[in-house]
C-alpha cells in the first residue's frame, strides 16, 4: 500500500502517474503549498527537507521523486518500465534518471525560485543561467532521441520517460518550451496520449499543457 503526499503539477506528478500506470493500490494526500503545509511539523517529521513529494511504502517514508520512480519500476517489474539489472540498458537507464534529477530538475528550481540560489538581487542572472542550462539539456536529449529514440531507452517506454515528461511540462512558461525540439515534442505527444495521463490530469485538476 502506497500513500503519496503530493501537490498538483509538482515533482510528485511523475510518481502519481506511475502509480496509476502500474495500477498500484494507493491513497493521495494533497498538500497546499501556498498555505505552507509542506513546512508544518507533522510533514517535516516524514520529510525533513519539507519538499514534495513523500511516498509512504507500507508506512515507511521515502523522499526524492527520481528515487521513487526507480523504486516503483523495480517493485512492479511486470510492467517493463526498467531494464534488467546488470545490463548495458540498465546502465543507460541510470544515466538518464540521474541526468534528469541532477541537471534538469535543479535548473528548474533555479528558474522558479531564483532567490534561493543567490538572493533576490541576483534573481535575473540566476534565471538566465538556468534557462541556458535547460536549453542545453534539451539539445543533448534531442540529439540522443534523433539517434536512439523514440524514447530515452530506444523503442520502449521506461520510467525515465515519465520523469522526462514531467520536466518537459515544467518548461511551458520558459522562454523556450521543450516541445519546440521536434523529437522531444513527439515524445511528449506519445506520453500525453497514454490513458494514465488523462486520469492523472483529472485527479490533480490540471488543464495546462494537456
Amino acid at each position: 500500500m502506497y500513500t503519496l503526499y503530493y501537490a498538483p503539477g509538482a515533482a510528485s506528478l511523475a510518481v502519481h502517474w506511475l502509480l496509476i500506470e502500474i495500477g498500484a493500490r494507493h491513497e493521495l494526500r494533497k498538500l497546499d503549498l501556498a498555505a505552507r503545509e509542506h513546512k508544518r511539523p507533522e510533514y517535516l517529521a516524514i520529510n525533513p527537507a519539507g519538499r514534495v513529494p513523500t511516498l509512504l511504502i507500507h508506512g515507511e517514508p521515502m523522499t526524492e521523486a527520481a528515487a521513487m520512480v526507480m523504486h516503483l519500476a523495480d517493485a512492479h517489474p511486470n510492467f517493463g518500465l526498467a531494464p534488467t539489472p546488470g545490463t548495458v540498458e540498465r546502465a543507460r537507464y541510470y544515466q538518464w534518471i540521474v541526468f534528469l534529477a541532477n541537471t534538469l530538475q535543479p535548473a528548474f528550481r533555479d528558474w522558479y525560485y531564483p532567490e534561493e540560489a543567490a538572493g533576490p538581487e541576483n534573481a535575473d542572472a540566476v534565471r538566465t543561467r538556468a534557462a541556458e542550462t535547460i536549453d542545453a539539456a534539451w539539445d543533448q536529449i534531442e540529439a540522443h532521441l534523433a539517434k536512439r529514440g523514440p524514447y530515452l531507452l530506444g523503442p520502449s517506454v521506461s520510467a525515465a520517460d515519465f520523469l522526462l515528461t514531467m520536466l518537459m511540462r515544467w518548461s511551458r512558461n520558459l522562454p523556450h518550451q521543450a516541445t519546440e525540439w521536434p523529437q522531444l515534442g513527439a515524445l511528449a505527444q506519445r506520453m500525453k496520449a497514454r490513458p494514465g495521463f488523462r486520469l492523472l490530469y483529472e485527479r490533480e485538476g490540471l488543464q495546462e499543457w494537456a
